[in-house]
């Protein structure tokens, strides 16, 4: 195995997820740059939607159906260029960073969940990916937290979010959350990225009608 290991690093050497360039073949998945680049969300900011500041207009999330959202990193930079990574070239590898990422950043307000419960992707681009970003991102990020991962919601025939600006992600037509079985009674929702709130917000809104209690939001990254 170490020498198909070695042999593979010959025929296809390492390279940093975020710019490319080569990396020694024991090297994380950073280089050391773009580890030094990662833009943290440094400070308190808003519990509730989890910006640093709020713009005109207040908490974006007031009327949200989730009580708490955070994340560890603005959705710029090498931290934009991760989640583009897994999301559009396969990298299944960063989506195990980004968990230990947020884990190693996770507020207490956030770690009494009963489960964590992945955002559904659209179907059509589940069905051309291969695999679920957000569900592979969940799935680490139970582990890390040793917490169950309950995949308990589905996307109907809604349109997808991407490519869709702040007011047609708002619109309610474009967003159809089902919820399959019993949901947890405090559920940790997880997503690649917090963009508008849109998606979180009709995720919550279904969990909370199916029974959930409590709902908190954990995304890697947070559109300021």
């Amino acid at each position: 195995m170490h020498a198909f290991a070695e042999l593979l690093a010959l025929l296809a050497p390492p390279s940093c997820a975020a710019c490319r360039r080569p990396l020694a073949a024991e090297a994380p998945l950073l280089c050391p740059a773009c580890r030094r680049a990662l833009p943290w969300l440094r400070g308190p900011g808003c519990p509730r939607c989890g910006l640093p500041r709020h713009r005109r207009g207040g908490c974006p999330a007031a009327g949200a159906a989730f009580a708490l959202a955070w994340a560890p990193l603005a959705y710029d930079g090498v931290a934009r260029e991760l989640v583009q990574a897994l999301k559009f070239r396969g990298a299944l590898p960063v989506g195990r960073l980004m968990a230990a990422q947020l884990a190693a950043g996770l507020p207490p307000a956030l770690r009494g969940a009963d489960a964590i419960v992945p955002v559904p992707p659209h179907r059509g681009r589940r069905r051309r990916r291969g695999f679920d970003p957000a569900g592979l991102l969940a799935q680490a990020l139970a582990a890390r937290l040793e917490l169950p991962l309950v995949p308990c919601l589905g996307r109907g025939g809604g349109r997808r979010q991407v490519g869709a600006g702040e007011r047609q992600r708002r619109d309610p037509s474009r967003l159809d959350v089902r919820v399959r079985g019993a949901p947890p009674q405090r559920a940790l929702l997880v997503d690649d990225v917090h963009t508008t709130g849109a998606t979180l917000d009709a995720c919550a809104r279904a969990l909370a009608a199916a029974g959930s209690r409590w709902i908190a939001v954990a995304t890697y990254a947070r559109t300021l």
